[in-house]
C-alpha cells in the first residue's frame, strides 16, 4: 500500500511538471506571434546588378528606384508606397527576364565611339592650331542702323550636287565628318545645348535623355527563346542604331539686315535644325514630309564648326572649316518661310500646293531682298 502511494506521488509531480512546460512553450509561442505583428520586416529589393539599365544611381539607400534611367517608362519604376512584394520575392522585373545580356552595336550610327588615332595620321596638319581655333566675332550692328531686316526660313537637301559634302562618309580623329554626326556630337558632349522643335524660339532645352529619344534612340530589350519557342528568361540589350543617312535636310533660320553704318546687307544665321520623316513603331513612315527633330542655337554651334574642316573634293589640303562654309553661304539652299508680307506666319506649303510653285514663291523673296540692296546705289 505504502509502494502504491509514494507511486501516485510521483506521477502526479511528473503530470505538474509536463503541464508547467506546455505553459511555458505556449505563452513563449504568443510572445513571438506578438512581436511578428508588431514588427514589419523589410521588403525584399530585386537585384538588378547584371542589367546596366535597371541599376540605381543611389545604390546606398537600398531602393531601387528608376527615376533617372531614361530607358525606362514609368511602369517599371518602383513605388515605395505601393510595392509589389510578390515581384519582389519573385526577384524579377515586370519584364520577365532574370538575366541580361549587354549586345554590341553594330555600329554605323550617330552615337558611335569616336576612334582616335594613335599616331600623327596627317603629317602636314598642325593639330594645336585646329584645336585652338575659335570664329571671327560678328560685328557689332546698333538698332537704329538696321534700317531693313527681313527674316527667312529655308532649307538645304544635302542629295544635291553642291550640298554633298553635308554627307561626307569619313571618319577622323573628331569623329565621323557628316554634318549631323558633328552636331549630334556637340549635344552629347555637353558643348552645344539642343532645343525642342516645337517652335524655332529656342525657348525648351533638351535634356541628353530626351535629345537621344527625339533622335530614335535607346536601347531594345528582347527576349530569347529556346528551340521549342520557350522563354528562356534571358534578354538581350542591344542599342538602337540611328543612319545618319536618314537625315538628309537642314532648316535654317536667318536674318537679312541692310547695315546703315557699314552700308551693307549682313546675314546672320539664328539656328539650325536636322529634318527627318515621322515613323510609328513599327518603322512605318508617316506621310513624305519631313519635321525638324531639334533646333541648335547657331551661335552656340559656331566654336565647334570652327575646329572641323569641310571635305574638299578637289583638293585636301585646301579646306575650310564649317563655320567659313555657313558664314560664306557657300552652299544650295531654298526659302520655305519669310516674313515678307506673311500676315498669318505659314510656310509656303501651307498654302501653295504646287512645289513648283513654292519654288518660285521663294525665289521672289530672294530677288526683294537683292533688289532692296540695289535699289539703294546710283551709278
Amino acid at each position: 500500500m505504502k509502494k502504491i502511494s509514494i507511486l501516485f506521488v510521483v506521477c502526479m509531480v511528473a503530470a505538474g511538471l509536463l503541464l508547467l512546460e506546455s505553459n511555458a512553450a505556449i505563452a513563449q509561442a504568443k510572445k513571438r506571434t506578438a512581436q511578428r505583428n508588431t514588427n514589419t520586416s523589410p521588403a525584399k529589393t530585386s537585384n538588378n546588378a547584371d542589367n546596366p539599365y535597371l541599376q540605381n544611381s543611389g545604390s546606398g539607400s537600398g531602393s531601387n528606384s528608376n527615376s533617372n534611367n531614361p530607358y525606362l517608362s514609368s511602369g517599371n519604376q518602383t513605388n515605395a508606397s505601393g510595392a509589389n512584394t510578390q515581384s519582389a520575392a519573385n526577384n524579377q522585373p515586370k519584364t520577365g527576364c532574370r538575366e541580361y545580356k549587354q549586345q554590341k552595336s553594330a555600329g554605323g550610327g550617330l552615337f558611335d565611339t569616336v576612334k582616335v588615332s594613335l599616331r600623327p595620321d596627317d603629317p602636314t596638319r598642325n593639330y594645336e592650331m585646329v584645336r585652338d581655333k575659335t570664329p571671327l566675332a560678328y560685328d557689332f550692328i546698333r538698332e537704329d542702323d538696321a534700317v531693313f531686316k527681313e527674316r527667312v526660313w529655308s532649307e538645304i537637301d544635302i542629295r544635291e550636287k553642291m550640298n554633298q559634302v553635308f554627307g561626307y562618309m569619313s571618319n577622323e580623329d573628331n569623329g565621323n565628318q557628316r554634318l549631323i554626326s558633328i552636331i549630334v556630337q556637340a549635344v552629347m558632349n555637353g558643348d552645344v545645348t539642343a532645343f525642342n522643335a516645337d517652335d524655332d524660339r529656342f525657348t525648351t532645352p533638351l535634356s541628353k535623355e530626351e535629345f537621344v529619344k527625339t533622335l530614335g534612340g535607346g536601347v531594345d530589350t528582347v527576349m530569347t527563346r529556346d528551340i521549342d519557342g520557350n522563354a528562356t528568361g534571358i534578354c538581350n540589350i542591344t542599342p538602337r542604331d540611328i543612319s545618319p543617312d536618314s537625315i538628309y535636310k537642314f532648316r535654317i533660320k536667318e536674318d537679312y539686315i541692310f547695315d546703315k553704318e557699314a552700308s551693307r546687307l549682313v546675314r546672320r544665321i539664328i539656328g539650325i535644325a536636322p529634318m527627318m520623316k515621322r515613323y510609328l513603331s513599327d518603322g512605318t513612315a508617316v506621310g513624305d514630309d519631313l519635321y525638324p527633330l531639334f533646333w541648335i542655337y547657331y551661335p552656340d554651334i559656331r566654336p565647334t564648326f570652327a575646329k572641323v574642316q569641310v571635305y574638299n573634293p578637289k583638293n585636301n589640303g585646301a579646306r575650310m572649316s564649317w563655320d567659313d562654309l555657313f558664314e560664306s553661304h557657300m552652299y544650295s539652299s531654298y526659302i520655305v518661310k519669310t516674313t515678307m508680307d506673311n500676315y498669318k506666319n505659314q510656310y509656303f506649303k501651307d498654302y501653295i500646293k504646287d512645289p513648283l510653285f513654292r519654288l518660285l514663291a521663294g525665289e521672289k523673296v530672294k530677288e526683294k531682298i537683292f533688289n532692296y540692296e540695289q535699289d539703294l546705289w546710283a551709278y
